[in-house]
């Protein structure tokens, strides 16, 4: 491991893990058509997910705290046995991430499977051409009106199967859980809004699941100082990248992204062949 090296891993986890273009093909393609697996440790790249996850953080800032409010004020509720009405769209946000998340467990059987994907060049290839006609895809949708206010738990597990589906590498997260999202009907931005929010459980719960993993790989900490160049630059080039697609959302248009997944599919694909 190297600054550069840490460097670029963190400026590709930043852009990848947010724009609908797939961080783990990203990363995929860097480590085996780059030359960097060897690389890796397993420990950054769980520093790299949590790096990502801080921007989520701070982009998201007020609608967290409102959610952890809501929490807790809903626990109460439970208490008294009552419950406001309407109930309050924070409330109902927790009860949407949560049915969204469900479809994640079902993956935890075959996750080292799904992990070994990675490794499958030809795969990560088809898998960025697929991301690439979802969003073409999503494009061509009508606009929804559905907010965190009209949207059912059944519009939520959908969402739900599309971020398992994503587990898969090369296929974009936060690309599958728009996409869907705008397929049940969600408001543009609040589609891009509800995918960042339930990913924080699910990264949580993929680096809860890995840190165990990593730490018996082994940790060398005198690589910290270039790890915490890699986590910094992804969390800074996250927020950024996260402010992007808000704006992006609001014009509606993911068009390029299809293009650039498309673009970068085939290139994987005739790079594996002429390696």
């Amino acid at each position: 491991m190297t600054y550069l090296s840490a460097f670029l891993l963190g400026l590709i986890q930043g852009v990848a893990e947010f724009l609908p273009i797939s961080s783990s093909g990203h990363l995929a393609i860097a480590q085996n058509l780059l030359g960097l697996q060897t690389e890796v440790p397993e420990f950054y790249d769980v520093l790299l997910h949590l790096g990502t996850l801080l921007a989520v953080f701070v982009a998201y800032w007020q609608d967290i705290v409102d959610i952890i409010g809501e929490f807790f004020r809903g626990v109460g509720d439970l208490v008294r046995r009552s419950t406001p009405t309407p109930v309050p769209p924070a409330r109902r946000m927790i009860v949407l991430i949560i049915f969204a998340t469900l479809p994640l467990f079902a993956v935890l059987p075959i996750r080292d499977a799904v992990q070994k994907l990675g490794d499958n060049m030809v795969f990560i290839g088809a898998a960025l051409i697929v991301t690439g006609f979802l969003l073409f895809a999503s494009d061509m949708m009508r606009k929804g009106r559905k907010t965190e206010r009209h949207a059912t738990w059944v519009d939520a597990l959908i969402v739900g199967v599309g971020q398992a589906i994503a587990t898969m590498p090369g296929i974009s997260r936060s690309g599958m859980t728009i996409t869907a999202g705008c397929f049940c009907g969600f408001e543009r931005k609040f589609a891009v809004r509800f995918s960042f929010l339930m990913s924080i459980p699910a990264i949580l719960g993929a680096n809860i699941l890995s840190i165990g993993d990593a730490l018996d790989a082994g940790v060398n900490w005198g690589e910290l100082p270039m790890y915490l160049v890699g986590v910094v630059t992804a969390a800074v080039v996250g927020y950024l990248c996260i402010r992007l697609l808000k704006m992006i959302a609001e014009k509606g248009k993911f068009g390029f992204f299809a293009y650039y997944c498309w673009a970068v599919g085939v290139l994987t694909l005739v790079l594996n062949v002429i390696k």
